[in-house]
């Protein structure tokens, strides 16, 4: 078979939740077990970080695998759900597994696993553990599918367990209260094995110190001992002002280096030594790269980075995955993970070129902007509107909003946390599980939503640039795959 046709064949034998939801769930580790144990126990020769969380993980697993590879790691990255090609989600140090190497691996291990009728997913991990293995990587950073406890990916036993958050999804399969949803999740964490949580409080935050207590398992919180850190977004206007003042630091402090060199060389040494602990050219050439990109950006102060630490990921959304993602380094340095001042500048400056991330606020097109995200429960839209309307009061820019759904996420509560003064797009995704276009405009109208439907995100995105001013923003979102058909279709939808 040639790599399309494994594809095909993976996808009609093996269940994908990813097309066909619910059908495709299988809990539980026992096909697992059976895999590992054919393919050798592979997890068991590479240093592994193991992520879950309702949202975020997917920003934090390319962060922290990005900052890794730039302190010299050879680093693996399991991820789903892919958007255009089934190799994004296993990558080491950003490129995508070969072709050859999934068909190989099908040819070769199929009349192992078809008795054993595995899901999608766990044949997937099975085979991402077996490259990496076969790849010799350094450390594999592995992102939970769904859940924790019963997921397939939990038979890792990692240097460091990161949950990010929880909120209400998955609910027909993990539970429908955020307790119950913590303790699925809770199941990740090991014995002795430290534990990074993002955002928790009440009763979710007792769920996971009572988990780590049960399990010895040192736990830190990402916002604990943060009390003189800052964030802001900043636009990429605000970065070209930024760039010639740093510049003028950083030869002021060169000038005065010169001048005490004629007077005292350990004054002027004194200030070598202040110039390098503050990092301010390789501030500056993490700033570059943003620049290069016209990206906007995060601008994170803290006690380590004192002029500021950059990243181009700068969804409202990252500052909560920002502090989840700073704790879980600090915590990977106390582990003896070699990772310089210097490696979180270049990381967090460059994630979406080292890693492959996409579908992060990415913007697509300029004149109007296209903004995409994959962002696509209720507390991930909740973000993006808090970002869509300071965009729209500061900027003074109208929304255009594409917009589409999968029929088993709660769709009433996302339509309910959504603009209303956005003009909408609604449209389906070109997957089985798709909430049909007129379906959702039934239910955006009762929401107070105002919109026309288009049959595919490639109509319903014509529609919007021809109706929207350059000016103004079009955004594309709700849903993974409403984001993946954009982004499969840039060339016919003209985006660059």
């Amino acid at each position: 078979m040639d790599y399309q046709n494994t594809l095909k064949y993976l996808y009609e034998s093996a269940p994908m939740f990813q097309q066909i939801g619910s059908k495709a769930y299988k809990p539980g580790l026992e096909t697992t077990h059976r895999l590992d144990e054919h393919f050798g126990h592979p997890h068991q020769q590479f240093k592994t970080i193991h992520i879950a969380g309702t949202n975020g993980k997917g920003s934090c697993s390319h962060t922290i695998a990005a900052v890794l590879q730039c302190a010299g790691y050879r680093v693996g990255l399991f991820t789903s759900p892919h958007l255009i090609d089934f190799r994004e989600r296993i990558r080491i140090n950003g490129e995508m597994i070969p072709e050859e190497y999934v068909v190989n691996f099908v040819e070769e291990h199929r009349s192992f696993f078809e008795p054993l009728h595995p899901s999608f997913f766990e044949l997937t991990t099975a085979m991402a553990f077996r490259y990496f293995a076969d790849q010799k990587v350094d450390v594999a950073v592995i992102e939970v599918g769904m859940g924790g406890r019963l997921d397939c990916t939990n038979i890792i036993h990692p240097d460091l367990c990161v949950i990010t958050n929880i909120g209400l999804d998955h609910t027909q399969y993990l539970g429908d209260t955020l307790t119950k949803i913590a303790k699925e999740k809770a199941g990740i964490i090991k014995e002795g094995v430290p534990v990074v949580i993002g955002r928790a409080q009440g009763a979710v935050k007792r769920v996971f110190t009572m988990k780590a207590k049960e399990k010895n398992a040192p736990i830190e919180y990402a916002r604990e001992n943060t009390r003189y850190w800052d964030m802001e977004i900043v636009p990429y206007s605000k970065l070209q002002e930024i760039r010639p003042m740093m510049d003028n630091t950083i030869q002021s402090m060169h000038e005065m280096i010169e001048a005490m060199d004629e007077q005292s060389e350990e004054e002027a040494n004194q200030m070598r030594q202040a110039l390098l602990m503050l990092d301010l050219p390789d501030s500056l050439r993490a700033l570059d790269r943003i620049l290069d990109k016209r990206k906007d950006a995060i601008k994170i102060h803290n006690e380590m980075f004192p002029f500021g630490l950059f990243t181009e990921l700068s969804g409202a959304y990252q500052f909560e995955n920002m502090f989840t993602i700073l704790k879980a380094l600090a915590t990977l340095t106390r582990l003896n993970y070699n990772i310089r001042s210097q490696d979180y500048r270049a990381g967090l400056a460059n994630v979406c070129q080292l890693t492959g991330l996409m579908g992060r606020w990415q913007k697509v097109h300029s004149y109007p902007d296209i903004i995409c995200d994959t962002g696509h429960n209720v507390d991930g839209i909740e973000y993006i509107h808090v970002q869509l309307n300071a965009i729209h009061k500061t900027f003074d820019q109208e929304i255009h909003f594409v917009f589409g759904m999968v029929n088993d996420k709660d769709i009433r509560g996302v339509l309910r946390a959504l603009p209303k003064y956005a003009t909408y797009y609604f449209t389906k995704a070109s997957v089985k599980r798709a909430l049909p276009e007129n379906e959702l405009l039934a239910l955006a109208e009762e929401a107070g939503l105002k919109g026309t439907t288009y049959p595919t995100v490639v109509e319903a995105v014509q529609a919007a640039k021809k109706n929207c001013p350059p000016k103004d923003l079009i955004f594309v979102g709700g849903s993974s795959f409403i984001v993946a058909d954009l982004l499969a279709n840039r060339d016919t939808l003209n985006l660059y």
